[in-house]
């Protein structure tokens, strides 16, 4: 439950915990230069509750914001991401939907092809924004902002 197949590994020491994933934030142009200067802030709440929503889909990243601002452009955050360990939320309603970190999770994951996002594609939400590092690398543009 806790390990995702076809995943992009960083470091592999499971035992420790600090399985470091290649994930993906969208956001504005401006709001990704407030976050490379001062950090994630974890959203008060959400599909998963509170925490600092991603994915390792960049597909799916690059359509946030949904809702545009007037006279703003996308950008997206390429990141590295120490997931911890993670509780797979693959249905509405999920017991622990809204409080996984209660129950001891670093990340909740909703898999694809769950029936939870319109999309289809994986979301992820770490607690911790200090579990989030920089981008691994600055390419390819235009799309990707370096953090």
């Amino acid at each position: 439950e806790n390990v995702r197949s076809g995943a992009l590994f960083l470091n592999c020491d499971i035992r420790s915990g600090s399985r470091m994933y290649i994930m993906y934030h969208g956001t504005t142009k401006t709001a990704a230069l407030n976050i490379k200067k001062h950090g994630f802030q974890r959203s008060k709440d959400g599909m998963l509750g509170p925490g600092v929503y991603i994915s390792r889909s960049f597909e799916k990243a690059q359509r946030y914001p949904i809702n545009l601002p007037v006279n703003e452009q996308r950008a997206v955050l390429k990141l590295r991401v120490r997931v911890g360990k993670v509780k797979k939320i693959d249905r509405q309603g999920h017991p622990l939907q809204k409080t996984w970190h209660q129950h001891g999770y670093d990340t909740a994951w909703v898999p694809p092809n769950c029936g939870m996002v319109p999309s289809g594609l994986e979301e992820d939400c770490v607690w911790d924004p200090r579990r989030i590092e920089g981008v691994v690398d600055e390419s390819p543009p235009p799309y990707i902002c370096p953090f």
